[in-house]
């Protein structure tokens, strides 16, 4: 009897199990928290030890206490929002303009292999050039620094969109291609059926590094010039020895771009095929 007991007891699932399920939510909860946590210690002691350095203390404005002060009476006078939006309208067009030019191309490499080995060399020659070395033919082209800044981001952000655009259709099985034309799809619905939807995850990999790239860019862009954006407060809060609000615009630019990138990142796995447990 004893062991028909113990032999029905072991077939019914443990009810110990199902809050694993919490915990392994509470771990990935739990772990970025730590990590910020851990960052901010830092920040903390290397604040710590700058303003109690006699060689140092002059920006003491770098700790956290000071730049988060700094920051709120920032967002209290708006002075936030007149640099954020002028950046994020510069990076806006840039990125969109390298998506514009980036998925055609990309597409058209990745399918036509003349076209690829035509276009490696130069491509390839092209992207290892910085794009800050293109300031001064920005400058004599460009009738605004608006303009130029624009440039300088699309002509760095559109490789990433082009070439993992081409690396996602060269993945494709070229029987769907068959199929496709068998069934009387045209160019369009090519595209819009076949094409896009099964390289989106490519797509938006490309562009999430393309916007990695553009954010980088903006700053150093900016300081050239240009009378407004993140990039120009900064360097203003440099000349004027604001540190605490030096500080605080970092983190800003810092808080703006994990939020793209999370917004990308999110986007991805909502078009990747691959199943996420």
């Amino acid at each position: 009897m004893s062991q028909l007991t113990w032999t029905l007891a072991a077939d019914v699932p443990a009810p110990a199990r199902k809050p694993l399920r919490w915990k392994r939510a509470l771990t990935r909860a739990g772990t970025p928290v730590l990590g910020l946590a851990v960052l901010f210690a830092l920040w903390w002691a290397g604040g710590w030890l700058i303003a109690h350095d006699p060689r140092t203390a002059a920006f003491a404005g770098f700790a956290p206490g000071a730049a988060l002060a700094r920051l709120g009476s920032m967002l209290a006078d708006g002075s936030i929002w007149r640099a954020f939006v002028p950046s994020m309208y510069r990076v806006a067009f840039g990125l969109a303009l390298a998506i514009a030019v980036g998925v055609p191309v990309g597409i058209v490499i990745g399918r036509n292999a003349p076209v690829r080995a035509f276009t490696h060399t130069p491509f390839q020659l092209l992207r290892m050039i910085s794009p800050l070395a293109w300031m001064p033919v920005a400058i004599l082209v460009f009738p605004s620094w608006d303009e130029a800044i624009v440039f300088l981001i699309a002509g760095a952000a559109v490789w990433p969109v082009m070439f993992s655009t081409a690396s996602g259709l060269r993945k494709l099985d070229p029987d769907w291609f068959k199929v496709a034309h068998n069934l009387g799809a045209s160019l369009p619905h090519l595209l819009g059926s076949v094409v896009v939807p099964a390289i989106a995850q490519d797509i938006l990999g490309g562009i999430r590094i393309a916007l990695g790239i553009a954010w980088i860019l903006l700053v150093p862009a900016e300081y050239l010039g240009v009378t407004s954006g993140l990039g120009y407060a900064i360097n203003d809060a440099r000349d004027t020895l604001e540190y605490d609000r030096l500080a605080a615009l970092i983190l800003v630019i810092g808080i703006i771009g994990f939020t793209l990138d999370s917004i990308l990142l999110a986007l991805i796995r909502r078009a990747s095929w691959v199943r996420h447990d």
